[in-house]
């Protein structure tokens, strides 16, 4: 049976506690706020969203914004590539980063030290824009779905936290498998898989939402507009204030139409947000234990 002892804290301890409070209570405000704003506005009459600002008056509100958003089919099918990119590199990714990070947790690795210098050295330099764009042209990838999903699939940083989860397993895991007559390979996808879950979903969550909301690289490699991911559409809306014609075709005037445009910016950030709101509460419970990879227990 537990018995918890009750701490008596000193003034000094209280008022630590009540700042770093205070400061989490801030911290938290700041976040949730301008996305109850950035949804509420979304669901606003732009001529009231513009002269009044926020209302609660449900009779205020319209789905117009929606309607538009969700009706335009660019926003479908970069919708579609960006959930396709985010899924397929995350796949990628994730498989490169556990194939690099197992035997460099492994000890008896003939250049080992080596290995991780080279790793270490591509953290710090790199071969920029201008030379990876002509190796990727050289390739014939330019304009191709690959150019998105093979340059940047491996990450180092990922293989250090996978190889640091990979050390903190038992090594009688591996003892009691070579014992049954298992190899490295099927140690590796039968045995210590099923344990690495929490470190392979935060690979997957950090891959999966670092894809969905880069554009950069869309941007530099894809001409094809039907290859183009949902961020391209998003920052032509968001950025460049320029709404597709599709949205606000039904618009003659220009104070009207730019008053829609601003709503649509609202509808658009509620509409790229939602797979990753959706996705984070199945990661969460692997997400807190692979997080503290590394850390210090006491």
């Amino acid at each position: 049976m537990e018995t918890h002892v009750k701490v008596k804290l000193g003034i000094s301890d209280k008022i630590i506690l009540t700042v770093g409070y205070l400061l989490l209570g801030i911290f938290c405000l700041a976040i949730f706020i301008p996305l109850v704003y950035v949804v509420i506005a979304s669901f606003m009459d732009p001529n009231v969203l513009n002269n009044q600002g926020i209302s609660f008056d449900f009779a205020d509100w319209t789905l117009d914004a929606y309607r538009r958003v969700l009706g335009n089919e660019m926003i479908w099918r970069g919708f579609a590539n960006s959930l396709f990119y985010s899924l397929a590199f995350t796949v990628i990714s994730v498989f490169l980063t556990l194939l690099a990070a197992y035997p460099m947790s492994k000890k008896e690795l003939v250049g080992r030290k080596f290995f991780n210098t080279i790793f270490i050295i591509t953290m710090f330099f790199n071969g920029c824009l201008i030379p990876t764009f002509i190796l990727i042209n050289q390739l014939h990838m330019v304009n191709t779905i690959w150019a998105i999903l093979i340059p940047n699939a491996f990450n180092v940083w990922n293989m250090i936290l996978a190889r640091t989860y990979f050390q903190s397993t038992p090594k009688e895991l591996r003892e009691a498998s070579s014992l049954d007559g298992a190899g490295e390979v099927q140690h590796f996808f039968q045995i210590l898989m099923p344990v690495c879950k929490p470190i392979i979903a935060v690979l997957a969550l950090w891959q999966f939402v670092g894809m969905w909301n880069s554009y950069f690289d869309a941007m530099i490699y894809l001409n094809d507009a039907n290859l183009q991911p949902l961020q391209l559409v998003l920052r032509s809306i968001l950025v460049q204030n320029t709404p597709q014609p599709g949205m606000i075709a039904d618009i003659q005037s220009t104070a009207e139409m730019s008053k829609v445009a601003e709503l649509l910016k609202y509808a658009t950030i509620v509409v790229s947000s939602l797979p990753l709101l959706i996705m984070y509460p199945f990661f969460q419970k692997y997400f807190d234990q692979g997080i503290m990879v590394g850390s210090v227990k006491g």
